[in-house]
């Protein structure tokens, strides 16, 4: 595919499901990978999309069927911007977790299953933001393309 064919564009209608959650990441990595973005910042991306696709199905939807998960993106001047929007509960409070670290200094059997994904998702995007509008979850992940390695 040569540069004037690139859609800077992806947007995709799934569900928040386990198995949706995987085909919807299968289809963003493909598109990601013909803007030719390095495999450091294909990487990155994958895993943040993942942490918070998997957080909708597990918690957004939990003891709800599973519903919609609308997935924006689009790749310009240096910056990709992926939007998420879901019907399931909101967050706690309405508020973003911090993204703080679980206590690790325990011993191995007591570490916690959890905790780790809200910290990997602040740590990896430049930009992030959750708002609850009109009965959504909106929630906003920006990458800066100029950290691609390749």
């Amino acid at each position: 595919m040569n540069k004037a064919q690139l859609d800077p564009f992806f947007s995709l209608l799934t569900t928040g499901s386990e198995a949706k959650t995987r085909q919807a990441l299968v289809q963003f990595c493909e598109w990601l990978s013909q803007q030719a973005s390095g495999r450091e910042l294909s990487g990155t991306v994958e895993l943040v999309l993942a942490e918070a696709l998997n957080n909708i199905a597990e918690h957004a939807y939990a003891q709800l069927p599973p519903g919609p998960v609308q997935i924006d993106a689009n790749l310009i001047s240096g910056s990709l911007t992926v939007r998420l929007r879901d019907c399931g509960h909101l967050l706690p409070n309405a508020v973003m977790p911090e993204g703080r670290l679980p206590d690790t200094d325990v011993p191995l059997e007591s570490l916690p299953e959890g905790g780790f994904g809200w910290f990997l998702i602040h740590n990896l995007t430049q930009h992030l933001s959750y708002q609850h509008v009109g009965g959504e979850n909106h929630l906003e992940l920006r990458f800066d393309t100029n950290l691609q390695s390749g």
